[in-house]
């Protein structure tokens, strides 16, 4: 039985619009299997203006074309997010950021009004030891910028739920406190955040992280919703039966941890086939990090997410 039959939570994966359109067995697995999809890099900010004043939708058109066809719902992502920005931004004096940042939140934001179920709306805004990243965005606009992009986002489409969204904040640690925090914080000022993306890039070569269920259960407890919104689970190349089984388990700890808290709403894995994964360019030595082998052969994480 597919995976998005198994649960009440939406099971996604990332997708990107290129093979969507090329590879008909990534297809047609992608559609068996998930009930909402990600772009992966099509509505990020450098794609889709990466020169000012032009922008390319067609990624992203094309993705939710699909999703509507199918009837599968779409996870935004990324509003903003210091990395894949385009040059031409981090040049602005704060003034024209800011302005600058609301045209571009409310364009996109707007453009899919009515067809995105949930926004990431910013991304990766905190270090490892829980203070803030420096970035183009903090330094010029300082911390407010967080509750003005999700008030900008919130006025172009009411319906759509807003997150916050990092990595490395599965567990409770300083980073995750830090996100805890700011989210209280905002909730306190009547700031339209909905949930907090945990995105789930794990390694079997690290423990799995601690207090995860605890983690989701606090942001349930004040009110906001938790996804899992990236999940991988990378292993030293060449696998083997035990480290597959390895990765097997630790897929199975997220999927059952969020199947334990009731405002942990979505699965969604950040590709599914080894075949088009981003591990082995970013970790050299690590990789078959999905659900499904390079000829997507289902592997034994994914039975144990569909027994």
């Amino acid at each position: 039985m597919p995976l998005q039959y198994t649960t009440n939570r939406y099971v996604g994966s990332a997708v990107a619009a290129a093979y969507l359109a090329s590879e008909t067995d990534y297809r047609a697995v992608l559609t068996r299997e998930f009930d909402n999809v990600t772009p992966e890099n099509e509505m990020k900010w450098g794609t889709v203006e990466a020169v000012r004043g032009q922008y390319d939708w067609s990624g992203a058109d094309a993705i939710v074309r699909y999703a509507q066809t199918h009837r599968k719902t779409v996870r935004g992502h990324t509003l903003v997010w210091h990395s894949q920005l385009p040059d031409w931004v981090g040049a602005l004096p704060a003034d024209e950021l800011r302005r600058v940042l609301r045209d571009h939140v409310t364009t996109e934001v707007k453009r899919y009004k009515g067809k995105i179920r949930a926004w990431d709306v910013v991304n990766e805004i905190f270090n490892e030891d829980g203070t803030w990243r420096d970035t183009v965005f903090h330094q010029k606009l300082g911390e407010g910028f967080v509750a003005d992009v999700f008030r900008w986002a919130h006025a172009a489409d009411p319906h759509a739920k807003l997150y916050i969204n990092d990595y490395n904040i599965e567990g409770i640690n300083p980073k995750s406190d830090a996100v805890y925090n700011l989210v209280k914080t905002l909730r306190r000022q009547g700031v339209p955040i909905a949930g907090v993306g945990i995105q789930g890039h794990l390694s079997i070569q690290y423990g799995f992280p601690g207090q995860y269920r605890e983690n989701l259960a606090r942001f349930a407890e004040i009110g906001v919703e938790t996804a899992v919104t990236e999940a991988d689970v990378r292993i030293p190349t060449p696998p083997d039966a035990a480290k597959l089984a390895t990765q097997a388990e630790y897929f199975g700890r997220l999927w059952d941890g969020c199947h334990a808290v009731r405002k942990c709403v979505e699965f969604t894995t950040w590709g599914f086939t080894d075949r088009h994964s981003w591990v082995p360019d970013v970790f050299p030595g690590e990789g078959a990090a999905c659900l499904f082998d390079e000829n997507l052969h289902p592997k034994p994480a994914y039975f144990r997410l569909n027994p």
